[in-house]
C-alpha cells in the first residue's frame, strides 16, 4: 500500500476534514499546507497527485497519537520520525492512537472478515529481529483499515440516531 492510500483510508475511517488533517500533522511536527491535502488524497493516476512521503505519514500518525492521548515527554518515537514507515509501524501507531487493546483489534479485523489469531496479531507488534516477528502485509493492513472504517462509521451512525431531533 502506498502512503497516500493509507492516509486516504484513515481519513475516511475517522471522517477527518482537511483542516483537522493539517492540525494533526502540525501536532506531529510537520507544517502541511491545507491546499496540498487534496493532492495527497488523490490516486496515482489522477491529475495533481502528490506522493505522500514517509515524513508526512509519520507526522500524521504521531500527531494522531498526540491528539488522542496527549504529548508524552521524553518519548523518542514522537521526537524521531522513523525514516521508513512500514505497515507494522502504521498498525502499531494506530493501535496506540486509538487506544486499542488486543480484543478491539480482533473485533475490527472480524468486521472486515479477516479472522486472525491472537498469536499472529501479537507477532505483528514484536520488535523487528525478534524470533516471532511477522511482517504486516498490505492485505492485512487493508483489512484492518476496512474494519476500522466499518466500526467508526457504525458508531457515528448510532450516535446520530440516538441524538434527539432538534425542532
Amino acid at each position: 500500500m502506498t502512503n497516500n492510500d493509507i492516509l486516504r483510508r484513515i481519513r475516511y475511517a475517522l471522517d477527518l476534514p482537511d483542516a483537522t488533517l493539517v492540525e494533526i500533522c502540525r501536532l506531529g511536527g510537520l507544517e502541511l499546507e491545507k491546499s496540498s491535502v487534496p493532492s495527497l488524497l488523490k490516486k496515482e493516476e489522477e491529475e495533481g497527485f502528490l506522493a505522500c512521503s514517509d515524513q508526512v505519514i509519520g507526522s500524521f500518525l504521531d500527531g494522531l497519537i498526540i491528539k488522542n492521548r496527549g504529548h508524552k515527554e521524553n518519548n523518542p518515537d514522537q521526537e524521531n520520525i522513523a525514516s521508513t514507515i512500514t505497515n507494522n509501524i502504521v498498525l502499531k501507531k494506530l493501535r496506540i492512537a486509538l487506544e486499542l487493546k488486543e480484543e478491539g483489534m480482533l473485533e475490527i479485523l472480524e468486521l472486515a472478515h479477516a479472522g486472525v489469531t491472537k498469536a499472529k496479531l501479537s507477532a505483528l507488534f514484536r520488535k523487528e529481529g525478534h524470533k516471532n516477528y511477522k511482517e504486516c502485509g498490505n492485505q492485512f493492513l487493508r483489512s484492518f483499515l476496512k474494519g476500522l472504517a466499518i466500526r467508526c462509521r457504525e458508531q457515528k451512525d448510532t450516535a446520530r440516531a440516538e441524538r434527539p431531533e432538534e425542532p
